[in-house]
């Protein structure tokens, strides 16, 4: 298969990340299927689509016509059947290896053999996923950032089984989706996360011992290294139960004591303080509204 003869995009999971790949697979031209394991899950995940495009029509970076395209472009269902109009397929459900195998034997009693699944997983080794395919020739990784319509970055992780073709064809897909994809070995995080977390977790170790407070942490980060948002800001906005999770995963992996979550990180995850999505997290956002 060349990439001309994508036509039509499945996505499995309709949260954050995957309403975000919708749209940008929708706003590039392609047909969308989206899936999810139940309707409400569904509705949310068009909802984020449907407030994303009318910020952008509100703000005429889109026209009336443009929106309505987009969005005629997108099906949703909780049959995993209609994947067999797909040409690819991107995996966005839940990090867990047991409901990723799942979900890969339902598309592989569906989908033509030549399709390829592409995995957006930020912490599973993307070759122990293909070890739970029955083709893992053509599982590869595609990590995607959030806000997906927004960051232009796309990792591209081949497992090793991967063939060569099917890591060319992710390749250039990314490239007609307008995102610049960046090839990285099969290793744990990936190349930003294994960077970028370790830097969260010192911040958090700085605030934890009293050196100066979230705020003044960010903006020092933001001024003095020319970040566009602090990192206490980011673990907020990323979720610090992931910040935690994948800390602890290169911990497991590496054993270097850089990656080890501070106690703090650990009890405010244990209390509910995941950030953003919870309401608090290092910053208080019922009290900024």
């Amino acid at each position: 298969m060349k990439v001309d003869d994508i036509k039509t995009i499945g996505v499995c999971g309709a949260g954050t990340m995957g309403a975000g790949i919708v749209q940008l697979a929708a706003q590039s031209g392609f047909n969308v299927k989206v899936i999810d394991v139940q309707e409400a899950f569904i509705q949310r995940g068009m909802s984020i689509i449907t407030k994303n495009l009318g910020r952008l029509l509100s703000k005429e970076r889109i026209s009336q016509a443009d929106h309505d395209a987009i969005m005629g472009r997108i099906s949703a269902s909780t049959d995993a059947t209609v994947m067999a109009d797909a040409d690819f397929v991107i995996e966005a459900i839940l990090e867990e290896v047991e409901a990723k195998k799942a979900l890969f034997a339902q598309l592989e009693a569906v989908c033509r053999p030549d399709v390829v699944f592409a995995t957006n997983t930020s912490s599973i080794s993307v070759t122990q996923l293909a070890g739970v395919s029955a083709r893992p020739d053509r599982i590869v990784g595609m990590h995607f950032f959030n806000p997906v319509p927004v960051m232009k970055l796309v990792e591209i992780i081949p497992a090793l089984q991967t063939k060569a073709e099917a890591v060319d064809l992710t390749i250039e897909l990314t490239k007609k989706l307008g995102r610049t994809p960046v090839p990285c070995k099969d290793t744990p995080s990936f190349i930003v996360n294994r960077i970028l977390v370790p830097m969260i977790i010192d911040a958090v170790r700085v605030y934890d011992s009293g050196v100066a407070t979230a705020a003044d942490i960010d903006t020092a980060m933001k001024l003095g290294a020319n970040l566009p948002m602090g990192p206490l800001e980011l673990a907020d906005f990323v979720g610090l139960d992931i910040v935690y999770h994948i800390g602890n995963m290169l911990f497991e992996y590496t054993k270097e004591a850089r990656f080890n979550p501070p106690d703090l990180l650990r009890n405010m995850v244990q209390a509910g303080w995941l950030g953003r999505k919870t309401g608090k997290g290092f910053y208080d956002y019922a009290e900024r509204t």
